[in-house]
């Protein structure tokens, strides 16, 4: 039986998801095109985007293009916020997408028709007193700042993000506290196309625009935190990383140190930056034997210093195993951020090792190096789900992978790290980023629509909604 811990008054609770997995609404409201709406869906999605000679254009002939249509939260966002409230939701995770407000990034005045959707949006959260927590960038760059600037490696970008983010300030600073700079920051060292918005062609070429493009992000998030601090005195913002602790394959000293290089570049490098405020001194090392030397201005320094966040929230759904030295067939299957497999590990339908303790551990790593507020803002189980003849989904997978979840953040609390909430990823059916399907499902909810966009769009609740509603109304009590 799983030990149930009392969660802390005001915890916040609630799901997370991002404007181009769910949103649709292609070309309406004069939106513009972003990166989200020319990726093909597909489990090649990622693979074709980083091959030689990828143009950036949509072509329907060839692709189905499954971000178009989402699940159509543009036209049904009032029927799913009813759903999160019935749930009990303190709070709803979601994005603005940049290309609504301003489409081709580079204009001097936003789009009042993207303006006036979210603030519908947020309008209906607080109908139900859902607190919003928006993510300010969430793989929708606008495609123009793509194809014509090159994505973050310009620092033109800086002063177009800059402008975007005031006009969303200043619009929503009666309706929101609670803001995030940039998803998943760190996943630029995996797949700079979605964060970054740029494709890798050669390996050898990898280093030098990644850290460009991300030093250009660490200034934006800096302005973007000293802006909302301004805007909205009493408004929270946080980072937004993908933590996966790293264990050493075994006890080999080569092994642990391997280790320990892996998570301080993946896990702390982009953490340090906008937490602390500095450049940690480990990565000067790792720019001298990359040959990597960032172009910075007087004042990038000052400013990162200045403008750093008031928690760190993070994405949490696999840890990592490293040995030194291995073979292709050793690396774990399915596990996006690499490693070896894991004999102690189980895995999801898609090949992600599942372990809860390794939340605990993330906490805990997090918080003592760190000492602010954490926030977990993406966790969840992406699985095949089966509508059963009397039309219930019987999802109990998904319960006990969440169930041992939010109990290792009862333990991380119980070990005295300050946890500000859980917003379970995907808390309705929602596009795959990494794949672009639908049966690749996290929601508590099930939405009506195949692969290939063939569906009613009917909402069901699924066995989990029931389960998390319990959750939600006992603080975590009954788990």
């Amino acid at each position: 039986m799983t030990k149930n811990t009392r969660f802390p008054e005001g915890f916040l609770w609630g799901g997370a998801t991002a404007a181009n997995q769910l949103e649709g609404g292609f070309g309406e409201g004069n939106k513009g095109l972003n990166i989200a709406d020319v990726l093909p869906g597909g489990k090649e999605r990622l693979k074709i985007l980083s091959e030689p000679g990828f143009d950036w254009e949509i072509d329907k002939d060839k692709y189905y293009y499954p971000n178009h249509l989402g699940i159509d939260f543009y036209h049904r966002y009032e029927e799913d916020i009813a759903l999160f409230a019935e749930m009990g939701f303190k709070t709803y995770r979601l994005s603005i997408a940049w290309s609504r407000i301003f489409p081709n990034g580079d204009e001097l005045e936003p789009n009042e028709e993207g303006l006036a959707f979210y603030d519908r949006v947020f309008d209906e959260l607080a109908k139900y007193n859902i607190e919003p927590l928006v993510t300010l960038s969430h793989y929708e760059m606008p495609l123009n700042l793509v194809k014509n600037y090159g994505g973050w490696r310009n620092r033109e970008v800086i002063t177009f993000f800059e402008r975007y983010v005031e006009t969303v300030l200043n619009r929503y600073k009666d309706k929101v506290k609670y803001w995030l700079t940039f998803n998943e920051i760190n996943s630029g060292f995996m797949m700079p196309i979605m964060g970054l918005g740029f494709s890798i062609q050669k390996e050898e070429d990898r280093y030098q625009p990644t850290f460009q493009a991300l030093h250009h992000q660490f200034v934006a998030s800096a302005l973007a935190v000293k802006a909302a601090h301004r805007i909205i005195p009493e408004s929270q913002v946080g980072c937004m990383i993908i933590y996966a602790p790293v264990y050493a394959y075994d006890s080999n000293p080569e092994n642990v140190m391997y280790a320990l290089e892996e998570s301080r570049l993946f896990n702390n490098f982009c953490t340090d930056v906008q937490v602390r405020g500095k450049y940690p001194a480990f990565i000067n090392r790792y720019f001298k034997e990359h040959d990597i030397h960032l172009e910075m201005e007087d004042g990038d320094l000052e400013l990162i210093k200045e403008g750093t966040v008031d928690f760190i929230s993070l994405s949490y759904y696999m840890s990592r195993t490293e040995r030194k030295e291995k073979t292709a067939d050793e690396v774990g299957r399915g596990n996006m951020i690499g490693g070896v497999k894991n004999p102690f590990l189980e895995a999801s339908d898609w090949g992600w090792e599942i372990d809860p303790t390794g939340l605990r551990v993330t906490l805990n790593e997090l918080y003592d190096r760190y000492e602010v507020p954490l926030f977990v803002v993406e966790n969840g189980l992406g699985a095949y789900d089966k509508v059963e003849e009397d039309g219930s989904i019987q999802d109990d997978y998904r319960i006990d992978y969440l169930r041992e979840h939010i109990d290792a953040i009862g333990e991380a609390i119980e070990d005295g790290v300050e946890v500000m909430g859980y917003t379970s990823w995907g808390c309705i059916d929602l596009v795959s980023a990494s794949t672009g399907e639908m049966s690749k499902r996290y929601g508590f909810i099930y939405v009506d629509l195949d692969n290939e966009g063939n569906g009613t769009l009917e909402r069901k609740k699924k066995k989990s909604f029931y389960w998390y509603k319990d959750v939600i109304a006992t603080n975590g009590e009954k788990l």
